[in-house]
């Protein structure tokens, strides 16, 4: 059995593609490349796909990370341009790497997550975006609700700053934010807390931080 490690980009032609539908499409493209991957047990066997973290309708990202499982030994260069080959709009592969014999039964990387940092393109100017900026970053105390639950926001924010304007002139963001499993700060909610419709921003992850080296 061997465990493989795909490093690729979610571009803008999958911006509106769900978590769950993500993994559908690597699921038919593994088809496409006819590869033997591995299936879960139980009444509805599934392919050994495991994505690093989720990310949210409507966010593009250039960090993802996906493990998958084959039956056979594959050798790397030969798999990575298969596929490359039947990879489908919206999904851009950068590196493949077979994980070592010694991580082959590691932890799922998503129990790994530590951090996520990501660039916010504003739609609409914000003329007080500096000022709003540095407000948030002043509280100690940011109460929210998310699933009617309670949580305060505050200490999930790690950083928040404003980036020189992109040659389009709009203005943005970078967040780095707690993406623990028990602890995650969501990007959508920092900015409806500066009063920012979410809708009115274009959401791209430039990073994913772990508790070790995944490659």
């Amino acid at each position: 059995m061997q465990r493989i490690r795909v490093f690729f980009s979610k571009t803008e032609a999958m911006r509106y593609t769900g978590h769950l539908d993500m993994q559908r499409a690597w699921e038919r493209l593994l088809r496409r490349a006819g590869l033997p991957t591995v299936y879960s047990q139980g009444f509805n066997p599934r392919p050994r796909i495991q994505l690093a973290a989720a990310l949210p309708l409507g966010f593009t990202s250039e960090t993802e990370i996906v493990d998958f499982w084959l039956e056979t030994q594959h050798e790397i260069h030969a798999l990575e341009d298969q596929l490359k080959q039947v990879a489908p709009p919206g999904i851009a592969i950068h590196q493949v790497e077979e994980v070592s014999e010694e991580e082959q039964h590691a932890p799922a990387l998503q129990s790994l997550m530590q951090s996520a940092e990501y660039l916010i393109t504003l739609l609409q100017p914000i003329p007080d975006l500096p000022e709003r900026t540095a407000s948030l970053m002043a509280v100690d105390h940011l109460p929210r609700i998310r699933r009617k639950k309670k949580y305060d926001l505050c200490p999930l924010i790690f950083a928040l700053d404003v980036l020189p304007n992109d040659e389009a002139g709009h203005q943005r963001l970078h967040m780095h934010l707690s993406a623990k499993e028990s602890a995650t700060g969501r990007p959508e909610e920092v900015l409806d807390a500066m009063g920012i419709e979410p809708h009115l921003a274009r959401i791209h992850r430039v990073a994913l931080h772990y508790e070790q080296s995944v490659g």
